[in-house]
């Protein structure tokens, strides 16, 4: 279970805005964020996942406290086994992007699934690449 109970004061294109977030995501079920562009979807994610602190609030995770500004606990973004993907390109770029993959696992014993990933997406020939030279074809995917 994931809980999130969160305030933080964000600038939209619009102006100031207060993001004030009170949801609990039972495990395994999907849960969707929309809202027009500059609501906060993307701050909510990244405060889970400890790019952003919440200016006041409470993360938990599976039990375990991520965040609480009250007894100023803040685990740090490397020890959350956390990830989603951005809308914008956030890889590192002086890494491959089989290297990119090899870091975010947890487990380097789990190295096989790397090439299973690649394979799965259609990208194994690219896995020596750096993110730079992938572009998106409209119509191929990524080359």
């Amino acid at each position: 279970m994931i809980t999130v109970r969160v305030k933080k004061k964000l600038l939209s294109a619009d102006g100031p805005i207060g993001l004030d977030v009170d949801v609990q995501i039972k495990g395994h079920e999907i849960v969707t964020l929309f809202g027009p562009s500059g609501a906060g979807k993307t701050s909510i994610l990244r405060m889970v996942a400890g790019l952003i602190d919440p200016d006041e609030g409470y993360i938990e995770v599976n039990g375990e406290v991520w965040f609480d500004s009250r007894n100023r606990i803040n685990k740090p973004v490397q020890q959350r086994q956390i990830s989603f993907v951005f809308q914008d390109q956030n890889l590192f770029p002086h890494m491959t992007v089989e290297e990119n993959l090899r870091y975010a696992l947890q487990d380097k014993k789990d190295e096989h699934l790397i090439a299973d990933f690649l394979k799965m997406v259609d990208l194994l020939a690219l896995k020596g690449q750096r993110p730079h030279l992938l572009s998106l074809d409209k119509g191929r995917g990524l080359l």
